[in-house]
This record gives structure tokens, C-alpha cells and sequence, in this order.
């Protein structure tokens, strides 16, 4: 068995843990892969970081293309043969005319979720415009999908299953740039490094949409450091890097912005 309370010291995220431990013991005991539910970055963070350590089982995460934030996970005795390919996942087009009605990243899961799906069935949304939608899912809800999603907004859509291939990923791309600032705010930095005003900024933060290494937070106050990621559902991710403290005590913040 598993050094249980010994992996749960500390762990934030500690009932998906609890979980995904559970599925480690039954891999190890069944000699089967055990796949997990989608995990958020940070509850995949942390459980890769404690089960890295163990020897006795390891662990394969994948979403369905490399820059996926939702994964799942295979979990397989070390004895046995592990590869990406076997991290069980299924891709569907959701397709619409959302020219005159524009649905958002909320508004297809929102409408996934009303066929009485949940969450952790469910990996990414890959918001397409005018087009409609791309999802990951775990392959057992690709034909209900297929069956029960017909409408997201006032919008008819027809649900199919596509090959990973067909995914319509595009690669982020990269800006560097420097702010200086009189405090390393969340709200001060990330308003400098996403190009916003500080108002502005306040209102994503406030309404829920922004991240700090994963985790959601509505504090503009947080103070950030070097290494922190901040992402803004839409708009991107922002890297906090080197900070230097000039001679009128003011922060030198270089910064990474991937679009």
C-alpha cells in the first residue's frame, strides 16, 4: 500500500488527491492502467510532484495536444509499459453559426454540463468564434454528447467526433517586456504585462477570471514574485520574471507574455 498520510502532508487540492491515491493502490493491487477524471493544473501539479517520488507505480498526463490545461491521468504498476498514447481521451467538434450570436468558453461548457455531464469528465474548451467549439472528454461521453448536446445558446449544433489531428491548436506566441512598478501587485503587474488599465484588470480579477499558478484568486492586492504565472481566461498567460529594485525603490519587473 501507499505512504497515504505521508503523501497528503500539506496538499492543497487533498479529496482529488485522496482520489488518485485510491486509484494507485487498485492499479498496483489490479495490475490494470487506471485512468483518473481531468485534472486541474494545479491538482496535477501536486500530484505529480509527490507521486514522483514513489517507485512502485508511475504516471502518464495527457490532455490531447501539448498546451492542454485540463489532463488525465494513466496510472500503471512500474512493472508495465506506460506511453502517452494510452491516456484515454476522445475529441469532439461542436459545431454552429455563432455568427450572430457569440457563445463563450462558459456558455459550451455551461451547455455540455446541462446534458447532466460533470466536470471532471471533461477536459478543455477550444473556443473557435464564429465556428463553435472544440472539446477533449473521456471517450465514454463522446457518443452521448454526440446524442443529447443540440443547442449551446440559441445556436443548433451538431456534436462529432474528430481525430486529435483536427484539432484547431494555435501555438501561443511569445513577447517579453519590462514594467517598472511601485509595488509587485497582482494587479499592478499583470495590468502592465496584459497591456490594460488597472481598472480593468480589477474587473477580471473581481469576476473570477484570472489565475495565479493555477489557482483562481479576487485578491488585486496578492503580491506576486518571480516564477508566478498569471492567466487570464482569453487573454493569455503573463511570466513573472527577474525582479530588480531601482535606486527610488521601485520594482524592475521583466515579464513574458504568451499570447
Amino acid at each position: 500500500m501507499l505512504p497515504r498520510e505521508e503523501l497528503l502532508k500539506g496538499v492543497e487540492n487533498r479529496d482529488s488527491f485522496v482520489r488518485v491515491i485510491d486509484q494507485a493502490e487498485k492499479a498496483i493491487k489490479t495490475w490494470e492502467i487506471i485512468q483518473t477524471d481531468f485534472l486541474s493544473p494545479p491538482e496535477l501539479a501536486e500530484i505529480q510532484r509527490s507521486f514522483n517520488r514513489l517507485t512502485d507505480i508511475h504516471l502518464v498526463a495527457g490532455g490531447g495536444y501539448p498546451q492542454a490545461e485540463r489532463q488525465r491521468i494513466a496510472i500503471a504498476r512500474s512493472e508495465l509499459p506506460l506511453e502517452l498514447s494510452q491516456v484515454e481521451l476522445a475529441a469532439l467538434d461542436i459545431a454552429g453559426n455563432f455568427l450572430f450570436d457569440t457563445a463563450t468558453h462558459r456558455d459550451f461548457l455551461g451547455a455540455m454540463l446541462g446534458t447532466g455531464i460533470v466536470r471532471d469528465k471533461t477536459g478543455d474548451v477550444i473556443v473557435l468564434g464564429e465556428r463553435g467549439a472544440q472539446v477533449i472528454v473521456v471517450p465514454e461521453l463522446a457518443d452521448f454528447l454526440e446524442l443529447h448536446l443540440k443547442q449551446v445558446r440559441s445556436v443548433p449544433v451538431q456534436v462529432r467526433r474528430i481525430a486529435f489531428s483536427e484539432l484547431k491548436i494555435r501555438e501561443p506566441k511569445k513577447k517579453e517586456l519590462t514594467t517598472v512598478e511601485a509595488s509587485l501587485r497582482l494587479d499592478a503587474i499583470a495590468s502592465a504585462g496584459f497591456g490594460m488599465s488597472r481598472s480593468k484588470m480589477v474587473d477580471f480579477i473581481d469576476g473570477g477570471d484570472v489565475r495565479v499558478n493555477w489557482k483562481e484568486t479576487n485578491q488585486a492586492s496578492s503580491q506576486l514574485k518571480t516564477g508566478d504565472l498569471i492567466a487570464i481566461r482569453g487573454k493569455g498567460r503573463l511570466e513573472v520574471g527577474e525582479i530588480a529594485v531601482t535606486k527610488k525603490d521601485r520594482y524592475r519587473v521583466q515579464l513574458t507574455r504568451y499570447i
